[in-house]
């Protein structure tokens, strides 16, 4: 998933302590009061289906549930597939071709509505009618899926997904097999929505849903207020637990400083974007024990546009991927204690990564320094020094600074580069959308679960491109048959024999960094800032910090 900006540090939080976990028999002592978070802006669209940033990800946890859930659990077991709106998670059948999901009863919409199989048969119809970021890429595998592609207005999904009300079920048949299916199925763009939701973006107004929460009010330009969904409650406690205030409260259009001097003042409870430079030290000496920090699973990267001049042209990005000094933009996100150099798409740590930086001074496992001379040369050799070119970033302390290095850098090259920061509301919807021409462009992608298909497949893919959408999440547009075909075998493999097929995608992330559709900067840590009267603060794998599970003293 695509997050809007991250919170980074200095050497000086080194050891920071994390907020101790609750015992279960304090949860009723410690229910009520208002958590507040602030942000420099909002996320864009509210629509679970098509949103794509850990913003919001973060809070569809407790708004949404889906068929299958990801675990709410502190740490790795975040990662775990448990039952959620399904009573149970369904053998395979078919040769791992179909699965009957048996719908719990009694589950209840924040309107009073109880869900039923229709409103699930229709949220997965949904995906492909508003032509969601990853319904090419995630639920193409389903019958039926590749008339929606082509005709997304009147899709129906005939033969793939299944209702029966009379026994309560609904069944999804595949094409092949797919290992990473039921993961597929846990994140957002596969929520429950009711049936009668609108068969496009609903951008500002908020769907309801089945969770603990609800969103009751929201203004992308102040804020947005979750209170409790009224119908709600707990058929299980690892797939939707009931949560700990009575209100999260998330205000926008603060600044970078106002939003460090919020927390610290109590005024607010979290703080989603980077502090500005000039606080860090205070944030690793002054106030150490609120703060956490986790290791993450992302990275930082350049795409550049595979499309237009002049990174049509393999050897100018991969120019800029050898004349990119990655220690400085380390040191321009908090240090290396909070950031580390990479050349390659797969994360360290991450299925399928093996060591690999061909960008560097002396090629080979690990980034050194950049190569200058070898850069200037492939640009000589692509003739097209002297082009125009314009960087796209957030508008934002962090992605603007390092914007600023990358057309220092493309000047020394040759270019006529210029830097254009955009609101964070809108940047990521931006830079998708090929009718904005956007030539490079600055963001960050953290995983959706953890598969290499999940950074390769969903980035590169050439089903992750549209035209003219905003949800084309292939945002250099890269489209490479072999390579493509050679995922798809990857994808395939991982059915019967899941360490050849990691091997598979080590060879795939070596073959995308050698075509440098983007250039990668640096994976990052993650640091929450959190106020004194935050309780039992709980960093999951896959949600992050679990906002409902927290408490306000």
């Amino acid at each position: 998933m695509r997050k809007a900006i991250l919170a980074g540090a200095a050497a000086a939080v080194v050891g920071f302590a994390g907020i101790s976990s609750a015992s279960a028999e304090y949860k009723a002592e410690h229910r009520g009061g208002t958590m507040r978070r602030v942000a420099r802006s909002a996320a864009g669209t509210i629509d679970p289906h098509i949103n794509y940033t850990l913003q919001y990800w973060q809070l569809y946890e407790a708004l949404y549930d889906n068929l299958v859930i990801f675990k709410k659990a502190n740490g790795a077991d975040g990662f775990i597939i448990v039952p959620d709106i399904a009573e149970a998670i369904p053998a395979p059948q078919n040769e791992g071709k179909t699965y009957v999901f048996k719908i719990r009863k009694g589950i209840m919409f924040s309107d009073g509505r109880e869900l039923g199989v229709k409103d699930v048969v229709a949220s997965l119809q949904r995906i492909f009618k508003v032509s969601g970021p990853t319904s090419g890429s995630f639920y193409s595998v389903i019958v039926g899926a590749d008339k929606c592609l082509t005709d997304a207005a009147h899709c129906t999904l005939e033969g793939g997904v299944i209702g029966d009300e009379a026994a309560g079920t609904v069944t999804i048949n595949l094409t092949r097999p797919d290992p990473e299916f039921f993961q597929k199925l846990a994140v957002p763009h596969a929520a429950i929505v009711p049936a009668d939701a609108p068969p496009q973006d609903s951008g500002s107004v908020p769907l309801i849903g089945t969770g603990a929460y609800m969103i009751s009010a929201y203004d992308p330009n102040k804020g947005m207020t979750m209170t409790r969904n009224p119908h709600f409650k707990v058929w299980s406690e690892d797939a939707q637990p009931d949560g700990y205030p009575d209100t999260i409260q998330y205000d926008f259009n603060l600044t970078d400083e106002a939003e460090v001097t919020a927390v610290q003042n109590g005024e607010a409870d979290w703080m989603f974007d980077q502090p500005p430079t000039d606080r860090l030290n205070e944030l690793g000496t002054k106030y150490k024990d609120q703060v956490n920090i986790n290791t993450l699973t992302a990275w930082w990267y350049a795409p550049m546009n595979t499309r237009l001049a002049p990174f049509d042209n393999v050897k100018v990005r991969q120019a800029v991927s050898y004349a990119i000094d990655r220690k400085a933009l380390v040191n321009l996100f908090g240090g290396p204690v909070v950031a580390t150099p990479v050349c390659q798409v797969l994360p360290p740590g991450f299925p399928g990564h093996e060591d690999y930086c061909p960008y560097t001074k002396d090629p080979g496992a690990k980034w050194s320094a950049p190569d200058i001379e070898k850069a200037k040369q492939l640009v000589e050799e692509s003739g097209t020094k002297g082009q125009k070119v314009a960087v796209i970033v957030e508008d934002t302390a962090i992605s603007k600074s390092i914007g600023v290095y990358l057309q220092s850098m493309l000047k020394e090259l040759g270019y006529d580069a210029d830097v254009k920061p955009i609101s964070p509301n809108l940047q990521f919807t931006y830079i998708q959308n090929t009718k904005n021409k956007v030539q490079m462009s600055v963001t960050q992608w953290y995983q959706d679960y953890p598969a290499a298909s999940d950074f390769l497949y969903v980035l590169f893919g050439c089903e992750s491109f549209t035209e003219g959408s905003d949800s084309s999440v292939n945002i250099a547009g890269f489209c490479d048959k072999d390579i493509n075909d050679k995922m798809k075998s990857a994808l395939a493999l991982g059915v019967t024999d899941s360490e050849a097929a990691n091997k598979m995608w080590a060879e795939i992330d070596r073959e995308v960094t050698d075509k440098a559709p983007a250039a990668g900067l640096f994976t990052p840590k993650h640091i929450d800032f959190v106020s004194k009267r935050v309780g039992n603060f709980q960093f999951n794998s896959q949600f992050y910090w679990m906002v409902s599970q927290s408490w306000v003293q």
